[in-house]
């Protein structure tokens, strides 16, 4: 994030490069960056001649060059952006010619998601050279939570550690699609407020008490009455708690918990590190740290292999979700 907020700085300073080659598999920051270059760039009159959005499954490297190199109209520069542009990725060494001079006059943007080019190859370093080329990381889960914290507290939002939970239990490390719900919030919220649970529940559609977050806490407290209640609402409701989910949250759970058993350092730091779990989840791990010992996990995480497979319908003979988390829990529990 501080090397986009660095790219970002330096656009608004003018030191604007010749080239940004933005690839990686996180999209939210390529289209973050591309989005910026395409509205400032230039002014809303210079577009018309200047500006050319161009999409990867639809043009060669060779048309890209040859719009690259022509000179702008009435303006001091003009803007090529190229939208899907791992789409050329069979190709995309014949834009090496182009980068070792490109056109001054030119800011060529190729937005090249979900993949990378090689660093050690010829035409990345030249593009490096050149120009600018940003790598967007995937982010690990439990780096999530203080990512949704810093976005709202930029917008002037605050969010409770439950709520930021749940937003990352269910949708994960997936940036831009926490990014449009946290949008849909702010659109029903005042600046200023604090988003809860219920927000959450009421707004996005998770059940702040009926689902995989609480399910995997009742477990792990051997709340056995808490968890059956959860699973009976699964199971009515399969569609949005699909089994292969849940047993695979579930199957997460015990494997983590297996691999805390083994730390020997056990510090909050730590854990959260290796485990990759967000820093909120601990408390849970810690309970269940007492509930199952070692032994009993690891017969847990064996048993959770069978069940994962028979919840992708192998050897099952089509048993209702309903029973087949019931006999996870008989597992679990017994």
């Amino acid at each position: 994030m501080d090397e986009v907020v660095k790219i970002i700085n330096d656009i608004k300073a003018g030191n604007i490069k010749p080239i940004y080659f933005l690839m990686g598999e996180e999209p939210y920051y390529i289209d973050k960056i591309t989005e910026y270059l395409e509205n400032n760039l230039l002014t809303e009159e210079e577009k018309g001649f200047n500006q050319m959005v161009l999409y990867g499954r639809d043009v060669t490297v060779e048309d890209i060059v040859g719009n690259a190199k022509r000179y702008p109209m009435m303006a001091e520069r003009q803007v090529v952006i190229v939208k899907e542009a791992q789409e050329l990725s069979r190709t995309i060494d014949k834009l090496e010619s182009y980068a070792e001079n490109p056109q001054p006059t030119t800011v060529l943007v190729m937005a090249y998601k979900y993949k990378t080019l090689d660093k050690r190859k010829k035409v990345t370093k030249v593009l490096g050279k050149h120009g600018l080329v940003y790598e967007s990381k995937k982010m690990y889960e439990n780096q999530v939570g203080e990512w949704i914290k810093r976005v709202l507290k930029g917008r002037g939002y605050d969010i409770e550690p439950k709520a930021m939970a749940m937003l990352v239990e269910f949708l994960g490390n997936d940036l831009s699609r926490i990014a449009n719900e946290l949008t849909k919030l702010e659109i029903i919220l005042p600046k200023g407020s604090t988003i809860t649970p219920n927000h959450i529940e009421e707004n996005i559609g998770f059940s702040k008490d009926f689902n995989v977050f609480e399910f995997r806490k009742a477990i792990g407290e051997k709340n056995q009455l808490k968890a059956y209640q959860i699973a009976a609402y699964f199971a009515n409701n399969t569609k949005d708690n699909p089994l292969v989910v849940t047993t695979g949250l579930v199957f997460s759970f015990f494997s983590s918990l297996l691999q805390y058993h083994g730390l020997k350092d056990k510090s909050p730091a730590n854990v959260a590190k290796v485990l990759k779990v967000n820093p909120y989840f601990l408390k849970d791990y810690d309970v269940a740290l007492r509930h199952y010992p070692m032994k009993k996990v690891s017969a847990i995480v064996g048993k959770l292999r069978d069940i994962d497979v028979k919840s992708k319908g192998v050897g099952a003979n089509a048993l209702p979700h309903g029973d087949l988390l019931k006999e996870m829990l008989v597992t679990i529990f017994n």
